[in-house]
C-alpha cells in the first residue's frame, strides 16, 4: 500500500478536528464514477475530512492534484476479493474513519463484508449504475439473479443508501428489495447558463451542425442508431459533422458502418477527448443509451448550452422533458431533433432551477452522514 498523498497529512491536527469519511472506489481510471469523486474532492466537505482509497492510477493522480488525501493499495477486481478485503481492512484500522462510503458494486460488496461484524464504523453506499434491463450488464438471467441476491444481502449491512436518481431508487427496490429509506441525492452540477450559452452562440459559424457522441463505444450506447440517422441530417445540412468521442469494443464496427453508409467523410472517431472542450466545440449532443442513471454527460451538455437528443430511460427523464427524448430506433426523430435545435426552431433544454449544484449535493451527503452517526 502506498503512502497518502504528500500534499496532505492524514496525521495532522485536522484529523482530530473532523471525523474522516473514507471514500472507497475499486477502479483506477477516469471513467464512470470518477467525475463524481473529482467534483466532491474539488469542492470539499464542511464537517468531514475526505480521504480516497482506490487503486493507483489516473483517479488517484487527479485527486492529489486537487490537494486531496489519497491512499492507494491492492484493491479492486484486478486484485481479487480476499486481497481487496485485507487492504480495506488495513486502511480502516489505520485511519479509524467515522464513515466508509463505497461506490460501484465491487467496493460495495467488499466494504459490506469487511464491516459485517463492525458497527462502530458507519457504512454508506451510493448506487450509480443499476439498469432496468438485466441484459445490459449481465450475460444471462442466472448471473443477474445471483447478483441481485448478493446486492440484497449487502444492503442489509449499509447504514445509509444513496441513489443518484428517483429511477435508480425504484430499480434498487424492484431488483434488490432495497428499503424505503434509500435517499435520492441527484448528481450536482455547477452552471452559469447565460455564460455558457453566450459562449456557445459566439462560436457558431456558417457551417452545419457539429454533432457529438461522448460515451464508451459499446453496444448499449446505441451509437449505430446515431450513424443511421446522420444521412438524414446531411440531406438538409451537407456541412454537418459528427464526432464519435470515446473508446470501446465497437470502434471497428462503427467505423465500418460509417463507410458503408457513405458518411465517413463527415464522421470523426477521435478516441478519448476532454469532455469540457468537446462540448465547447459542438452544437448538439446525442446520447441514445439503453439505460442511464443520472448522466453527467447530459447534465454537462445542458449546462454548456448544447442541443440534446437522448432516450427516455432511467434518470434521463428527470433531467430532460419529453421534447428532447426519442426512442433510439426512431432515426427520423433523432435527425429532426438535431436539426431543429441547431436551427433554433426548438430551443436547447435547460435544467430546472431546483437542480442541485455540487455544494448542494455535498450538503445532502453530509446531512445523511450526520443522521446515521
Amino acid at each position: 500500500m502506498s503512502a497518502v498523498s504528500p500534499t496532505v497529512s492524514i496525521g495532522s491536527a485536522d484529523r482530530d478536528v473532523k471525523p474522516i469519511a473514507l471514500w472507497v472506489i475499486p477502479v483506477a481510471d477516469l471513467g464512470g464514477v470518477a467525475r463524481h469523486v473529482l467534483d466532491v474532492f474539488r469542492t470539499g466537505m464542511t464537517n468531514y475530512r475526505l480521504v480516497l482509497f482506490c487503486p493507483e492510477g489516473l483517479l488517484a493522480e487527479r485527486v492529489r492534484e486537487l490537494g486531496g488525501a489519497v491512499i492507494t493499495g491492492s484493491f479492486g477486481p484486478d486484485y481479487g476479493f480476499a486481497k481487496s478485503a485485507m487492504s480495506l481492512r488495513g486502511v480502516i484500522k489505520s485511519l479509524k474513519p467515522a464513515i466508509v462510503h463505497s461506490h460501484l458494486a465491487y467496493a460495495d460488496f467488499v466494504a459490506a463484508a469487511v464491516l459485517a461484524a463492525d458497527r462502530t464504523v458507519k457504512l454508506v453506499s451510493t448506487e450509480h449504475g443499476i439498469a432496468g434491463d438485466d441484459t445490459i450488464y449481465h450475460q444471462n438471467e442466472f448471473k443477474a439473479r445471483l447478483r441481485s441476491t448478493v446486492h440484497a444481502a449487502r444492503l442489509k449491512r449499509a447504514d445509509a443508501l444513496i441513489a443518484v436518481a428517483e429511477s435508480t431508487k425504484r430499480e434498487m427496490q424492484r431488483k434488490w428489495r432495497a428499503p424505503e429509506r434509500v435517499k435520492v441525492i441527484l448528481n450536482g452540477v455547477d452552471r452559469d447558463l447565460d455564460v455558457a450559452r453566450a459562449s456557445k452562440s459566439s462560436q457558431r459559424d456558417a457551417g452545419g451542425p457539429r454533432v457529438l457522441s461522448l460515451s464508451r463505444l459499446a453496444p448499449e450506447k446505441r451509437i449505430d442508431q446515431l450513424l443511421l440517422a446522420f444521412p438524414r441530417v446531411l440531406s438538409e445540412e451537407p456541412k454537418a459533422t459528427l464526432t464519435i468521442a470515446g473508446t470501446g469494443p465497437e470502434k471497428a464496427a462503427l467505423e465500418k458502418m460509417s463507410r458503408e453508409l457513405g458518411i465517413s467523410n463527415s464522421v470523426s472517431f477521435t478516441g478519448f477527448v476532454p469532455a469540457q472542450q468537446a462540448m465547447m466545440d459542438h452544437d448538439v449532443l446525442v446520447q441514445l443509451s439503453s439505460w442511464e442513471n443520472c448522466s453527467y454527460t447530459l447534465l454537462d451538455g445542458v449546462v454548456h448550452g448544447l442541443g440534446i437528443v437522448a432516450t427516455p430511460v432511467g434518470g434521463n427523464t428527470e433531467i430532460l422533458s419529453s421534447d428532447y427524448l426519442t426512442n433510439a430506433d426512431d432515426v427520423e426523430r433523432i435527425a429532426r431533433l438535431i436539426l431543429d435545435q441547431f436551427s433554433g426552431i426548438k430551443q436547447q433544454p435547460t435544467l430546472e432551477p431546483s437542480w442541485p449544484n455540487v455544494a448542494d449535493m455535498l450538503t445532502s451527503i453530509e446531512e445523511l452522514y450526520e443522521f446515521v452517526s
